[in-house]
């Protein structure tokens, strides 16, 4: 069950789905569609101190969370392309406190990565709406936690649009701005 004074899951742990058909995935992929601009808003209006903010004790700061999912995203993105053009590939996972942590991560403005996920965003939509069945079949390896479906991962990366955006109005919310 979730804690829901637990801040690090504010929508709750990643729960995979029970069904790979194409009505879900539609759900998930209107989510990716849309993050570019429900991440926009939720920052819109925040000034630095504000985007330097944790949300919460020990946490990443907003500014670390918009550059996170950048990265994230883009892993995401080139996984998906290395599955659907090899099979089943092993890929390289990384360290994404330590990328939280690099410069570019703690200090670049966030308008940087809002623009990086506009664009790719809308090449992955694009390529998840030209997938076929059989290819949301098929996958990659990963080192730590095994075969991914492309099925799985596409509705792991709806919860993970949603569970950062979280993070970010949920600090707004808390703090009154």
């Amino acid at each position: 069950m979730n804690d829901p004074l637990d801040l690090r899951y504010p929508i709750g742990h990643f729960v995979p789905p029970v069904s790979n058909v194409a009505g879900v995935r539609n759900t998930h992929i209107e989510t990716l569609r849309v993050l570019p601009e429900r991440l926009h808003a939720a920052v819109s209006g925040l000034h630095d101190e504000q985007l330097d903010t944790p949300y919460r004790e020990n946490g990443w700061t907003l500014r670390q969370v918009v550059h996170h999912v950048a990265d994230s995203h883009a892993n995401a993105y080139v996984r998906f392309k290395l599955a659907l053009t090899e099979d089943w590939p092993t890929i390289k996972p990384y360290d994404e406190a330590s990328w939280a942590n690099l410069p570019d991560s703690r200090k670049l403005p966030v308008q940087v990565s809002l623009s990086l996920i506009s664009a790719l965003h809308q090449r992955w939509v694009f390529l998840l709406g030209a997938m076929s069945e059989a290819e949301f079949l098929r996958g990659y390896n990963h080192p730590e936690s095994g075969r991914q479906h492309l099925a799985s991962v596409l509705a792991l990366y709806d919860w993970h649009s949603r569970h950062h955006t979280a993070h970010i109005t949920g600090l707004r919310s808390r703090q009154g701005w």
